[in-house]
C-alpha cells in the first residue's frame, strides 16, 4: 500500500489522495461485511464505538500517512510508522493491563534506536523532508490508539469483525472527504485504486487478528511492514535512495517489534 501510494501521489493533493484511497478501501470492507452478515447476521446497536475508532484510523491516520509518504517517501514513512508497537504496547500496558516484561523494554530500546538511525541520516535524497517523518510518527499514535480501542471492543462486543471494519472504514472515508473538501476525480480514484484495495484487504485482516489476539502480539507482527516497505521501495522506486541507515532503522524497528511479540 505504501509503495502504491508513492506512485499515485503524482498529484500534490494529498487530501484527495487519502479520500480516494479510503473510498476504494471501503469496497472490500463492505464485501466482507455483506458476506459476514449473510452468515451471522448483524448487531446494529454495538456499531457506534467502531465509528469512533474510524475517526482515529483510517480517518486521521490515512491523511497523515499520505502526507508522510509524499514528504518523506515510502521507505522512510514505513520505517517511522513501524514504531507503532512501542506506542501500542505502552497503551496496552497502561489501560488493558497486559503484562510488562524485560523483553518489552529491550524491544522498545531497539525501536527507539531504529528511529534515531532514520532521523540522523546524513545524506537524504532531496525529496525527503523531516516534516514527513513527523507525520509518520503522528500516524503511529493514531494506529496504536485504534489498535487498543478495537482490541478493547473485541473483548466485549457481540459485533462481528466484518461489520466492525466496514463501520470503521465508512467513518474514515467521511473524515477523509471532509479534509479534502471535495470528491476525488475519476483519475484520482483510478490512480489510488491499487493502494486502496491493499488498504481495505489489510483492514479486514487486521480486525480479524485483533478479535483473536492481544495487542502485544498483533501489533509487532503488523510492524514488519517496515521491512516490506523498504524492500519494495528499493526495488520499485528508483529515486528513493534507500541507504544503510534506512535499512538499519528498518531492521532495528522490526527486531524490536519481534522481540516484543515473541516474549509478550
Amino acid at each position: 500500500m505504501t509503495v502504491a501510494l508513492r506512485f499515485a501521489l503524482r498529484s500534490p493533493d494529498a487530501g484527495a489522495g487519502a479520500a480516494a484511497t479510503v473510498l476504494v478501501a471501503l469496497v472490500p470492507a463492505l464485501v466482507a461485511a455483506v458476506a459476514g452478515t449473510a452468515v451471522h447476521g448483524i448487531e446494529v446497536g454495538g456499531l457506534w464505538p467502531f465509528a469512533l475508532a474510524g475517526l482515529l484510523a483510517p480517518g486521521g491516520s490515512q491523511i497523515l500517512f499520505t502526507l508522510a509518504v509524499r514528504e518523506a517517501g515510502p521507505s522512510r514513512a514505513s520505517v517511522a510508522a513501524g514504531a507503532a508497537p512501542l506506542v501500542a504496547v505502552t497503551i496496552a500496558l497502561l489501560f488493558l493491563h497486559e503484562p510488562l516484561r524485560v523483553p518489552l523494554v529491550l524491544g522498545a530500546i531497539l525501536i527507539v534506536g531504529g528511529g534515531l538511525a532514520l532521523v540522523t541520516e546524513r545524506s537524504r535524497p532531496e525529496h525527503v523532508r523531516l516534516i514527513g517523518l513527523a507525520y509518520a510518527v503522528a500516524t503511529t499514535v493514531l494506529f496504536a490508539s485504534r489498535d487498543n480501542l478495537v482490541r478493547h471492543l473485541a473483548l466485549r462486543t457481540p459485533v462481528r469483525p466484518e461489520a466492525a471494519v466496514a463501520t470503521t472504514m465508512l467513518t474514515g472515508a467521511l473524515v477523509a472527504l471532509a479534509y479534502a473538501r471535495r470528491l476525488p476525480t475519476r483519475r484520482e480514484l483510478r490512480a489510488f485504486a491499487p493502494a486502496g484495495l491493499c488498504f481495505g484487504l489489510s483492514y479486514v485482516a487486521l480486525f480479524e487478528a485483533y478479535y483473536r489476539g492481544r495487542v502485544s502480539v498483533v501489533s509487532p507482527l503488523v510492524a514488519t511492514e517496515s521491512l516490506w516497505g523498504v524492500t519494495l521501495s528499493a526495488l520499485l522506486v528508483r529515486h528513493e535512495g534507500v541507504g544503510r541507515r534506512v535499512v538499519a532503522g528498518a531492521v532495528l524497528i522490526v527486531g524490536g517489534g519481534t522481540l516484543i511479540g515473541a516474549f509478550r
